[in-house]
């Protein structure tokens, strides 16, 4: 699977891109830090996922998402913060994101089960 990933903050973007080369069977093709960086990335290098922090410089990740997803809507997004869930932007879970994950949870192994699952089963944009 080739994944990107979207990060303003570089200690993070080097943890994620650990935590996919961990991944058997995915590989990070190329790395963000701003959204619209994100959505002409997505554009050139049509990733099977999308790794996207929330908080970005410019337009921020679920908007980064929506357009992602307007352009290319087989690519999957898997939303990344450090907010408790209860606590998540409102238009977080109807931006076309898949799946969230706080970035203190993310691991080899949830990122295989949910793209295995292709999201997760509770997220409303999973299918």
């Amino acid at each position: 699977m080739k994944v990107l990933v979207v990060d303003d903050q570089a200690p993070f973007r080097a943890a994620a891109k650990r935590v996919v080369a961990l991944t058997p069977g995915f590989e990070v093709v190329g790395e963000a830090k701003s959204g619209e960086e994100a959505v002409e990335m997505a554009t050139v290098l049509t990733p099977d996922l999308v790794l996207m922090d929330i908080n970005l410089p410019g337009i921020n990740g679920i908007e980064a998402v929506r357009r992602i997803q307007a352009q290319q809507p087989k690519t999957l997004a898997f939303l990344l913060s450090t907010y408790a869930i209860g606590d998540l932007p409102s238009d977080a879970r109807t931006c076309g994101a898949v799946a969230y994950i706080h970035k203190e949870q993310f691991a080899p192994q949830l990122l295989r089960a949910l793209w295995e699952s292709r999201g997760d089963p509770a997220w409303p944009s999973a299918s």
